[in-house]
């Protein structure tokens, strides 16, 4: 049995819920969300209590996966349309810097040239400093795509560190080569 799945979700004040056959939608302040459910799941909008609650419709191992994981997706959206996600990227190098150019991201990392990212509607992009860019949306999927993405531009490299990183990354460091005996 999942634990997590068995949880009901609370649903705020401002927060409403549209569900169609395999479909949810969650509308608040900052936005609206839609994830499909599969047709194995049981989900139950309970108006007077303000949750939602999940069941399987089976006990089979593959479904009580599914179970906790739609759960959790549904419970992301809805903070999402509450609060919203964010993520932080640091940048360490000399010479490293990250600014906003004109809605663009110019992203400065040891290359011949600048990087420019665009990003996506609706995702925020912004600098903190030279060296801490955030990433903040109301999809917590989406949030994580991006800061990847921006990662990938210069990955941190195990000898310095040098590159971008997330916020609380531990990057393990390698032994670099010692003297001829």
């Amino acid at each position: 049995m999942s634990r997590l799945g068995k949880k009901p979700i609370e649903i705020p004040d401002g927060v409403e819920i549209i569900q169609s056959e395999f479909d949810i939608t969650v509308k608040g302040p900052k936005g609206s969300l839609n994830q499909k459910i599969s047709k194995d799941i049981i989900v139950t909008y309970d108006k007077e209590n303000k949750c939602i609650l999940f069941d399987p419709r089976s006990d089979n191992k593959k479904l009580r996966a599914q179970w906790g994981l739609y759960r959790m997706l549904v419970h992301n959206m809805v903070v999402g349309v509450t609060s919203g996600f964010e993520k932080t990227l640091v940048i360490v190098g000399v010479g490293y810097k990250a600014e906003m150019r004109g809605g663009m991201l110019q992203i400065s990392v040891g290359y011949s040239h600048p990087i420019l990212f665009m990003p996506p509607d609706g995702v925020t992009l912004g600098t903190d400093g030279p060296l801490k860019i955030k990433v903040s949306w109301i999809d917590k999927q989406k949030i994580g795509q991006i800061a990847a993405e921006i990662r990938s531009i210069r990955p941190p490299e195990p000898y310095k560190g040098k590159g971008i990183q997330y916020e609380n990354e531990i990057i393990i460091r390698k032994a670099g080569k010692t003297g001829a005996k």
